[in-house]
């Protein structure tokens, strides 16, 4: 089976920091010790696809307030074929189209998507216009206003891939055994025992109020709602779960703003480097870093190359 992918493209999506971030993962799951993991915000899976490719993982679970996004992995899993068959229907007709036709096609399909809500278990309609729209829309930006709407305008791609059947193939054989659940992250409190490894990665925190600009749901996630995470990051901690978080370093912009190390204090928070993919001036497209914070210490051989620099924050 060739190499899986994620199927959307997702804003502060993890494919591309993968080779960083599988150096954080924890021994117990590289040894076969851990064998149950859950993801509490999946967006696009990257994390999730890399680890039941790498490793024997009998339980898993994701989690993710975006209902539509929920919807699209049980699609996957339990009904691809009809996934398939309408994807394949949009994609004919919207690569036929000049581009004038084609951003009228776009709108039309999200106007209907808009135009109704989630209201059954495996919509197979609803998927393909997720899709159609995340495949077509600029930068591949998932973005609702305050009423829930997809207010994305069309990109302007010269030849899109709306329909990838082999990888969603592939990625419905590779997810059968996982349980997909739309929700809040807390519900997976009763999941996460001693044997767990848990992977949050929340909306980030802002490096800037201008780069609040990605909403995935109708719903703002702020700093206090980045505070009582951390709080359930250490509730969990104290189950003996290996857990490992990602996030924007605010030190990006202020070298004396110690957010994370004041609300992660008495962890490992390391640094790893990204691309800023999603950013309307294109030459700010650029390197910055990131946050990787784990509650166990990185149990590879270190490496001390500049893209993952590991300091600790002293124990309260």
């Amino acid at each position: 089976m060739n190499a899986v992918k994620p199927f959307v493209k997702w804003a502060g999506g993890k494919n591309s920091l993968i080779p960083q971030l599988t150096k954080y993962y924890p021994l117990e799951l590289k040894n076969g010790k851990i064998q149950r993991y859950i993801e509490p915000f999946v967006g696009g899976g990257a994390v999730l696809i890399d680890l039941l490719q790498k490793y024997k993982i009998k339980e898993a679970y994701a989690f993710d307030i975006n209902k539509d996004l929920i919807n699209c992995y049980n699609v996957i899993k339990n009904n691809v074929e009809a996934l398939i068959q309408e994807l394949n229907k949009k994609e004919k007709v919207f690569l036929d189209l000049d581009n004038s036709d084609r951003q009228k096609y776009f709108y039309n399909v999200r106007k209907s998507y808009n135009s109704y809500s989630l209201n059954k278990e495996n919509d197979v309609k609803r998927a393909s216009e997720f899709i159609f729209l995340n495949r077509t829309c600029f930068n591949g930006l998932y973005r609702v206003n305050k009423t829930g709407k997809f207010n994305v305008p069309c990109g302007k791609y010269k030849n899109p891939t709306i329909c990838d059947a082999s990888n969603l193939r592939n990625l419905s054989n590779l997810i059968k055994n996982v349980t997909f659940e739309c929700g809040d992250y807390k519900n997976s409190e009763n999941l996460i025992n001693e044997n767990t490894f848990v992977y949050f990665d929340p909306p980030y925190r802002p490096l800037s109020a201008s780069s609040n600009f990605t909403s995935y749901s109708k719903e703002d996630f702020n700093d206090e709602n980045q505070r009582e995470l951390a709080e359930y990051y250490n509730e969990l901690s104290l189950k003996n779960a290996k857990l490992m978080l990602s996030n924007s370093n605010p030190k990006n912009v202020n070298i004396e703003d110690n957010f994370f190390e004041d609300i992660y204090k008495g962890f490992f928070i390391n640094e790893i480097s990204a691309k800023r993919m999603i950013n309307s001036n294109g030459k700010r497209r650029g390197k910055i870093s990131e946050l990787v914070i784990t509650n166990y210490e990185e149990q590879t051989i270190w490496n001390t190359q500049e893209s993952s620099i590991t300091k600790m924050i002293a124990l309260a």
